[in-house]
């Protein structure tokens, strides 16, 4: 009789094992505002700037329409609702459903960006 022929099991190797020196490294290097800390907090503060940039750019491409259409087309000034000519209303009601909607959006984003920077410091 023959014995049953073994297959030798896996073995992971690693050449190295991870103890948190890492996350002790990249916190110091932000804290103590390093070359490549200041360069980590230069790309947080600049996807800060370029998510406001667009917010703001949404924002305006919204709102900014509102006098040209009441400029060019004269006969919506005299439209009234309630009493009240319609560019009044416009300003003054549907305009801030539109700048509220655009800083919950920015709020969000931008705690999102700052949690993925909280994350890549504490890898």
């Amino acid at each position: 009789m023959s014995s049953p022929v073994r297959t030798p099991q896996r073995e992971r190797v690693v050449l190295a094992r991870r103890r948190g020196a890492r996350i002790v490294r990249t916190r110091v290097e932000v804290q103590e505002q390093t070359e490549v800390g200041d360069a980590m907090i230069r790309g947080l503060v600049r996807t800060q700037l370029g998510l406001a940039i667009r917010l703001a750019l949404l924002a305006a491409c919204l709102l900014c329409p509102v006098p040209l259409v009441t400029f060019l087309f004269p006969a919506l000034s005299d439209v009234s609702i309630l009493g009240i000519r319609l560019p009044w209303v416009v300003l003054g009601v549907l305009v801030y459903p539109v700048l509220l909607t655009t800083g919950w959006i920015y709020i969000r984003q931008a705690e999102r960006n700052e949690q993925e920077f909280a994350d890549l410091v504490d890898d």
